[in-house]
Parts: structure tokens; sequence; C-alpha cells
């Protein structure tokens, strides 16, 4: 498994911790054997808007669940244990459980999630706070912060 230098990142850049992590789990699940199970698609639906698109055909909406934690949407499918017996003369449609998951940007919220056609897709916004948006600073005659206190 290749590693990957990230000082250089670190001399000029803050607060970029997270990135590392996910860099580092990026790299451990790109030999996960069920890596391309179900197939799936993200797209630009606007600006800071998004999809993912993933290819259930097979599975009810009963047997899907989406959640997000820390940053993480996880979609997993489920299938209910087949009651009745059949006898396949060749079985090409992949009826297995899964577990997909996508690291979201901060600020990246769920919007919905909508089945049809065998594909589920969940919508995402990219919502910027007013205190993440650019604020000018202006230049003063002194600052309170560097100034040395005598004690």
């Amino acid at each position: 498994m290749a590693t990957i230098d990230l000082s250089p990142l670190y001399r000029s850049s803050i607060g970029f911790d997270r990135m590392a992590r996910l860099l580092d789990a990026a790299m451990r699940s790109e030999g996960n054997s069920a890596g391309g199970y179900p197939p799936y698609n993200i797209e630009v639906i606007g600006e800071n808007r998004y999809a993912i698109t993933l290819a259930v055909a097979g599975f009810a909406e009963d047997e899907l669940s989406i959640e997000v934690e820390n940053g993480v949407l996880k979609v997993q499918g489920r299938k209910a244990d087949e009651t009745e017996e059949r006898q396949y003369l060749h079985k090409g449609i992949g009826f297995r459980n899964f577990e997909r998951k996508f690291n979201l940007a901060d600020h990246v919220e769920v919007k919905g999630a909508k089945m049809e056609n065998g594909l589920l897709t969940i919508g995402l916004e990219k919502i910027i706070p007013e205190a993440a948006k650019p604020k000018k600073i202006s230049i003063g005659n002194s600052l309170n912060l560097l100034e040395k206190s005598e004690a």
C-alpha cells in the first residue's frame, strides 16, 4: 500500500487534518472487493448542488437505509431472506447486501432521496454559513492581542 507525504501541505495550511484522514481512508478502501457494488454516479446538478445515484434494482424502499453521521453518508441495502425456493438456470442479478459510504465535505447536507426505476437518487447541497463566507478585515492602528501587557 502506498503512502502519501502530506508534510508540504502542513507547512502552509491549517486545519487539514480531516483531509489526511480522508486520503488515508480512500487508500485503504481502494482494495475493498465490494468497492464496485452497487454501481453509482456522482453528478453536479447546479451551483453547490449534487446528486448521488445508486443502481439498486431488486431492492424495495424498506430494504434500503440512508444515514449521515460525522460527515459520512452511509447507504445500506439488506435483502430479506427469500421465503420461496427458486431454481435458476442463470442468476446474474446480484441481490446481495451492501454498504456504501461517501465522505461529505463540510457544510454538505442531504436534502432528500427518491427511488425510481431501480435507481436510488440522493440529493445533496452545500450550504455555506455566514460565518464561513469571506469577510473583509479592516486595518487599524492598534491590535490589542499583539501588544505586550505589563504585569
